[in-house]
C-alpha cells in the first residue's frame, strides 16, 4: 500500500488495488504453511463464512463512505491493529474462556488431532461469541482496508486459540483470503482498480506467501509478533504525516 501511495496512485485506489492483489497471498500460504494448516480445515471453513460476510460489510462500507474519509482513518486502523498484537499475550489471559483447541504440544508434528481435538476425545472449548463477533469485526477491516487487516485478525485469532503463532498466522492467512476475495470482487465491478498493477502485485503476494512459512518457522514466536506490530505502527506514523499534515 505504500509502495503504491509513493508510485502515486490516490489513496482510494491504491487500497482497492492492493486488496484484489492480496487475495494471492492465501493461495500462496496455503502452499507454504502446509504443515502449519495441518489438522484445521473444518477451523478455516467455519471462520471463512464468517470473514466472508465481515469482508463484504466492509467493502460496502468502503464504497458506500466518502473518498475522504478513508485517508484519515486508515493511519488510526494500522496503529490500533498494531497495538492490539503488542498486547496479544495479556488479552489473551483476560479471555473469559479457553481458547479453542488448547492442548498440550501445540506444534504440529505426525501426532496432531484433526482439527486441533484434543487427544483426550473431551469436547473442544467452542470459541465465546464475542470472539467471533471480533472475528466479524477483523473481517470488516480487512474489507474497508486490506493493508494491515492481517494484523487485526492475526491478534483476535491468537486470543481464540492457544496455540503457536506460526500456526494461528497460516490459519490467518486462509480465513483473510476469504474476506478479501469478497472484497475483491465488489471492487472490480465498483472500484478505481489499477489494472496494470495487479499482476505485478499478485506475483509478489504469491510469492510471498509461499516463502514466509519457511522464514516464519525459524523465528522466534516473541521476534515475530514484536516485527509485524513494529512494521504496522511505522506505517500508521508514514501515512499519518501523510494524511494529518
Amino acid at each position: 500500500y505504500p509502495v503504491l501511495l509513493a508510485l502515486g496512485l490516490p489513496p482510494l485506489a491504491a487500497n482497492v488495488t492492493n486488496t484484489m492483489a492480496l487475495v494471492f497471498t492465501s493461495a500462496g500460504s496455503v502452499i507454504g504453511a502446509r504443515p502449519e494448516l495441518a489438522g484445521q480445515r473444518g477451523r478455516a471453513l467455519r471462520l471463512c463464512a464468517i470473514t466472508a460476510a465481515g469482508g463484504a460489510a466492509g467493502a460496502a462500507a468502503l464504497l458506500l463512505a466518502p473518498a475522504s474519509a478513508f485517508a484519515v482513518v486508515v493511519p488510526v486502523l494500522i496503529a490500533g491493529a498494531s497495538v492490539l498484537l503488542l498486547l496479544q499475550p495479556r488479552l489473551r489471559r483476560l479471555s473469559p474462556r479457553p481458547a479453542d483447541g488448547q492442548h498440550s504440544g501445540g506444534q504440529h508434528s505426525g501426532g496432531q488431532p484433526r482439527d486441533g481435538q484434543p487427544r483426550d476425545g473431551q469436547p473442544r472449548p467452542r470459541p465465546s461469541g464475542r470472539l467471533l463477533l471480533a472475528v466479524f469485526a477483523a473481517a470488516v477491516y480487512i474489507g474497508y482496508f486490506g493493508a494491515a487487516g492481517g494484523v487485526v485478525l492475526l491478534a483476535v485469532l491468537s486470543m481464540m486459540f492457544a496455540e503457536p503463532l506460526i500456526r494461528v498466522n497460516a490459519l490467518k492467512n486462509v480465513v483473510s483470503g476469504a474476506a478479501n476475495a469478497v472484497a475483491a470482487i465488489a471492487f472490480a465491478l465498483f472500484a478505481p482498480v489499477d489494472w496494470a498493477v495487479v499482476p505485478l502485485l499478485s506475483a509478489g503476494f504469491l510469492l510471498g506467501g509461499m516463502a514466509g512459512p519457511p522464514l516464519a518457522r525459524r523465528l522466534p514466536v516473541t521476534a515475530l509478533r514484536l516485527l509485524v506490530a513494529a512494521t504496522g505502527l511505522a506505517m500508521a506514523v508514514r501515512l499519518g504525516l501523510s494524511a494529518y499534515r
